[in-house]
């Protein structure tokens, strides 16, 4: 296999888009790539096995001047994101050929990672692949940092989680009632709504689409006030969620699923409870705490075996189901973890 010439399938952004996008904004496009490095070379050639199709894509194809985006790849190369990989070709010391990795990639079949830092070689491969694209990759490393640098969460503390069936929710949702917290997440349908009390353990949740008014939503499942909040929406939310903070209360800033693809950013109103309330709001990002990965799987793996901390994935078969992949995330159809099957190898 070594040199040989093979099409590559690639998901690519047609053009740059304002507001909420469609799967026509994306295409399937067929390339050619060798699969062989260069003789000198310190990059990794891998072929994609499952990629994490994630809210923070929307990165992608936003314009360049969109506020609070990471700079975008160019428009017609492959989308970035997260996923799983085995290793083809390694010019990098800390990687062999063969090698099973998590880390960016593109949503192509496969990928030539110049900087293979962002590539972490996977030890434990006695859990299913494809949870290192959720649980035990970047969104539960997400929950993890939230949790030890976002906020100090202790037993009592009632917490809310918003967007709370992501996986990001679920799994900070599991960390902190596993502390003895009163957890209430918000998520857009029964269904999920069921399944964070039935399946995650949650003491309450409710969906946010049913509710005319969030600030009373907020009072009935926290009469005494929310000591911390992870936030994952923004916009209308996070102002209900100010109004009904404890004193010294603290609030996670993960994510703002809510402005990612409006055309007119909503303001927040309520700030004054900062000062009021002496609350902390302290944004964060993953990419800031990579290197807390081993301490993260070292806590998290008993408890994915024990059935303490659990996962759902919703899963699609082919690269070509990406775009609609993409979209479900953000019409709310995906419950859990929403995976790309690009190769079973």
């Amino acid at each position: 296999m070594e040199g040989e010439v093979v099409s590559n399938k690639q998901i690519v952004a047609k053009n740059y888009v304002h507001g909420f996008p469609k799967e026509s904004d994306l295409e399937l496009k067929i390339t050619k790539i060798k699969l062989q490095l260069p003789e000198v070379s310190s990059a990794v050639l891998v072929k994609n096995l499952y990629l994490g199709i994630d809210p923070y894509i929307r990165r992608c194809f936003a314009k360049p001047s969109s506020p609070g985006y990471q700079k975008a790849p160019p428009i017609g190369s492959p989308i970035v994101g997260f996923g799983v990989a085995r290793v083809v070709e390694s010019g990098c010391p800390k990687l062999k050929n063969g090698d099973l990795v998590w880390g960016e990639t593109g949503w192509e079949e496969y990928s030539l990672i110049t900087s293979p830092e962002g590539l972490f070689k996977i030890h434990h491969a006695d859990v299913p692949l494809s949870h290192y694209t959720g649980i035990l990759g970047m969104p539960g490393l997400t929950a993890y940092a939230g949790f030890h640098r976002g906020c100090s969460p202790k037993k009592g503390d009632r917490v809310f989680i918003s967007s709370a069936s992501g996986t990001v929710g679920l799994v900070f949702g599991q960390l902190v009632k596993l502390m003895g917290c009163y957890v209430v997440g918000s998520a857009g349908s029964k269904d999920k709504v069921d399944l964070l009390k039935t399946k995650f353990g949650f003491d309450d949740a409710f969906n946010y689409k049913e509710e005319q008014d969030l600030d009373a939503a907020l009072k009935r499942y926290f009469p005494e006030g929310i000591d911390i909040y992870y936030e994952n929406v923004g916009g209308k939310m996070l102002d209900a969620v100010l109004l009904n903070m404890r004193m010294h209360g603290q609030i996670a800033v993960c994510g703002m699923i809510s402005q990612y693809n409006v055309e007119q950013l909503e303001g927040v109103y309520n700030l004054m409870c900062l000062i009021s309330k002496r609350l902390r709001l302290q944004g964060f990002n993953c990419y800031d705490h990579l290197d807390d990965h081993p301490k993260y799987l070292e806590m998290v793996l008993p408890l994915i075996k024990e059935g303490k901390v659990k996962q759902i994935e919703d899963i699609a078969e082919g690269l070509e189901t990406a775009p609609t992949a993409l979209i479900d995330v953000f019409s709310g159809r995906s419950v859990g973890k929403k995976v790309v099957v690009v190769s079973r190898e």
